[in-house]
């Protein structure tokens, strides 16, 4: 693998040495990287920078798409939201991508969905996040909360017979949202107001010390407790540190993640978190051939046998492989012959199984809980039958339980009320 594949902030043609003469002579389809490089957030999404050039890389060794190189145009938002917007325009305005794949956190998204829109773009979004919204313009390739939060709460409360709750979660949209959804659900089934502790804490919070006492008081009661985790990006560290610095293992009070997976347990000492619970729709230790096989490439691409795999890059791949079928489906990258093309395909998941992209722009995907071993990897102590249908809006808050994406005719509608059999023309 040539190293420049790895340096951040360049336009990357991939096509010149690859595919033969003929197809370096099309014009190249441009796919772009939105992902931040550097600031809080790049421990997680540097990786899917990469994931994405292993895939540009892999279909021009395949023949592109329509003929064409694909070349992927990488940019650094830099972990800074309102330059997630700038750097989207940046890439349809100027360089003149025909996708974008990219942003992590909800609040990056939510800067880069107006600008989608405003200049009828495409971007795949490969996070799990609160739901709460669907755009004709973005494929949502992560777990929705009904893929990953709520099956996450039945197994602590079926399985593990949990009746105190703390929800911890780093201060934005995507922990305050999908918190309001299990408090909804949590009390729905019984769980009383006072069982449950709410806390939230600033990116890249350092000094867990008060919080983590907090919680372990929380958890002396007398009743089974567990702590339900959105704290996102390098926080993470320094919090299950000081839960081992305080002797509160996975027996005592088990935490459940939505944002730790195994590139986030890479190169740190992972003995205080042996025990500990995380709910993804992939883990690397899954045993398939699917699996092996990416595995394998990624190894090979990054020239690092060490380089970890995990859910975010599982959708990645996912939404690449659909987009790549979508374009040739349709003949064209005209991004609304894409979207309807989008409707429908499917692809093999890395687990074994299908994923399929449903009309509401969510997935069908399977869900899976693991148990953090000593290596870094997850052990799977759970997982659904079959796929689950990502829900675009909540069935437990008031305001979006009669609401449905469905973006094919004749509804053609992000959130469509069934109840008044309107279109609030407000997808978000």
């Amino acid at each position: 693998m040539n190293t420049k594949h790895l340096l951040p902030g360049l336009a990357l043609g991939l096509s010149a040495a690859i595919g033969g003469n003929a197809l370096a002579e099309e014009d190249p389809i441009k796919v772009g990287v939105l992902h931040s490089l550097s600031g809080t957030m790049a421990i997680s999404e540097s990786t899917l920078k990469d994931t994405v050039l292993m895939m540009v890389e892999q279909q021009n060794e395949a023949g592109g798409v329509l003929g064409r190189p694909l070349e992927a145009v990488v940019v650094d938002p830099a972990s800074d939201w309102p330059l997630f917007a700038e750097k989207a325009r940046e890439l349809l305005e100027e360089e003149e991508v025909d996708v974008i794949f990219g942003s992590w956190t909800s609040v990056s998204r939510k800067s880069v969905l107006p600008v989608v829109e405003e200049l009828n773009g495409l971007m795949f979004y490969p996070v799990q996040y609160e739901g709460e919204e669907s755009s004709e313009n973005i494929f949502y390739t992560g777990a929705a909360p009904n893929q990953q939060a709520i099956p996450a709460v039945d197994y602590l409360m079926n399985d593990l017979g949990i009746e105190r709750w703390v929800l911890a979660g780093t201060d934005y949209v995507y922990p305050r949202t999908t918190n309001k959804i299990l408090e909804a659900y949590l009390m729905d089934h019984g769980v009383a107001e006072e069982d449950i502790m709410i806390n939230y804490t600033p990116f890249s919070h350092s000094d867990w010390q008060s919080i983590v006492s907090d919680i372990k008081e929380f958890g002396s009661a007398g009743k089974p407790t567990a702590v339900v985790s959105t704290i996102n990006g390098d926080a993470n560290v320094p919090f299950y540190r000081e839960l081992g610095n305080q002797n509160i293992d996975s027996f005592e009070i088990p935490v459940v993640a939505f944002s730790v997976g195994e590139e986030e347990l890479s190169g740190i000492d992972t003995g205080p978190l042996v025990g500990h619970l995380a709910a993804w729709n992939y883990f690397q230790s899954v045993d398939s051939d699917a699996n092996d096989e990416f595995i394998a490439a990624w190894h090979e691409f990054t020239g690092d046998d060490s380089r970890v795999t995990n859910d975010p890059m599982e959708a990645t791949y996912i939404g690449f492989k659909m987009w790549v079928q979508a374009v040739e489906d349709a003949g064209t990258t005209d991004v609304d012959a894409v979207e309807a093309a989008m409707i429908g395909q499917e692809v093999p998941n890395l687990t074994g199984g299908m994923a399929v992209m449903n009309a509401n722009h969510h997935l069908s995907k399977p869900v899976l809980i693991g148990e953090i071993q000593d290596d870094g990897q997850f052990e799977v102590v759970w997982s659904t039958d079959g796929v689950v249908a990502g829900d675009a809006w909540s069935d437990f808050l008031p305001d979006s339980k009669m609401l449905i994406a469905d973006w094919t005719d004749p509804i053609n509608c992000g959130n469509y009320n069934t109840e008044t059999e309107t279109c609030s023309g407000q997808n978000y």
